[in-house]
């Protein structure tokens, strides 16, 4: 059974930096694309960043290109998200999510996979 489990969210002020952690376990970890997805208060859930299982692609939300940044390390099971030059529309619940075998574009389209982990809070003051 896959488990993701999110890390290192927190309270940031504008401009600041978080990097966040995603940890698959219970299958192969190299077999699973990874994306980040976020849900604002009251607002619908959003792509924010996909990887490929391969690490063949990547995919980012326009609002979070060049701010942010998706790597893999398979040695470590983890995907890792870097956000830098965090902005207060950055605050969200941020989960991460997986499914086999699928590009990352296709990832960031799987708002509703069924393998997620509960997520990290991520808030961003003015």
């Amino acid at each position: 059974q896959v488990r993701l489990e999110e890390s290192g969210g927190g309270s940031v002020q504008t401009g600041g930096s978080l990097k966040l952690s995603c940890t698959l376990s219970g299958a192969t970890f190299r077999h699973y694309s990874v994306g980040w997805f976020r849900q604002p208060p009251e607002k619908e859930i959003e792509s924010v960043a996909s990887v490929a299982f391969d690490a063949s692609s990547t995919d980012y939300a326009d609002s979070v290109k060049g701010r942010f940044t998706i790597t893999r390390v398979n040695a470590e099971n983890t995907v890792y998200l870097q956000m830098n030059d965090l902005k207060p529309e950055d605050t969200a619940l941020y989960y991460c999510a997986a499914i086999r075998w699928i590009t990352a574009q296709t990832m960031s389209r799987m708002t509703d996979a069924q393998d997620r982990g509960k997520g990290t809070q991520v808030i961003v003051s003015s």
